[in-house]
Parts: structure tokens; sequence; C-alpha cells
């Protein structure tokens, strides 16, 4: 596991925010933002964000180069963000590269926390087939590190390996 860190940990590629949303509250509809505030737990007015709960997926990003394949994979021209159900959508980089790293976007750092597997709700979202289509390009999850404000355009910005666990 170190070594797999330690390559994916090597990615230098900036990456671009090109879309933000929140749902306020369960099954609520994702509503675009064009700047969110990253706090302690989560973004700020998004339902999972919990200051008291440790949870590793506090906030959720997908790659916008993975909607195209996806709308490809269920012969659909386009994929509204607001269907996969992720805060985050980025382009530039390999997300997957994230996933062992800190990373700062926008005046935020967040650290990758795991994989964002798809969920029942994108059959419902896309239609049939939605959830096989999202297996392998659901993004990441990740902890906030250090508050701050994300904005449409910022840069995503890795900033090495997570310490090696003790």
């Amino acid at each position: 596991m170190e070594i797999l860190k330690e390559l994916l940990g090597g990615s230098t590629a900036v990456g671009t925010v090109t879309w933000l949303g929140i749902a306020t509250a369960s099954r609520a509809v994702i509503q675009p933002q064009q700047t969110v505030q990253i706090v302690p737990g989560g973004i700020a007015g998004d339902h999972h964000c919990r200051p008291q709960r440790a949870s590793k997926r506090q906030v959720t990003l997908i790659q916008a180069e993975h909607l195209q394949v996806v709308a490809d994979l269920l012969n659909c021209g386009e994929i509204d963000p607001s269907e996969l159900r992720r805060n985050i959508v980025v382009s530039g980089i390999c997300l997957e590269s994230l996933r062992y790293q800190q990373f700062r976007i926008g005046t935020a750092i967040l650290s990758g926390s795991g994989s964002c597997p798809p969920c029942s709700r994108m059959e419902e979202n896309l239609g049939p087939g939605g959830y096989a289509a999202m297996l392998g390009h659901g993004g990441i999850t990740a902890v906030v590190i250090q508050s701050g404000s994300i904005s449409l355009g910022d840069s995503v910005q890795p900033l090495g390996p997570l310490p090696a666990s003790t």
C-alpha cells in the first residue's frame, strides 16, 4: 500500500474546479454554487456536513472527463453534474492520484480519504444502467484539513503524499 501511495503521490498536475454543488437535505436536488465554504466536517450548508462526527466522506469530487464517459456508456448526450450527487467537479487532473494526498482547492486544504462508488440513486437519476456506468468513475471522497473558500475556476493543487500511517 505504501508503494501505491508513493506512486500516486508523485503527480504534479494541476486541475481546475468546473462545477460546485450542495444538497441542503437528504435526497434534495443538488444545487449548483459559484462558491462554497469548506468548514470542519464538510461544506457549509450541505446536509453531509457534520462537524461533530468524524466521517471520511466530508467532500466528494468527480472528474469532469468522466462525465462524458458515463454519458457515452448510457448512450446519452450529456450528464448534468447535479445528477451524480458529488460536490465538486474538477478537470485536468487525475483524481485517483489525490486519493492518498493532501491538496489545495482555493484556500481550503483537503485530504483524499477513499473512492466514491456509486449509490443506487444512480439508477433513479441516470436511468437503467446508471449504477453500472458509474462504476470506476465515481471519483473520490475527502476530509477537511483546513477550512477555506472554493470557487468555480479555482485550481486543484496536489501538496504531496500523506504521512505514512503509524
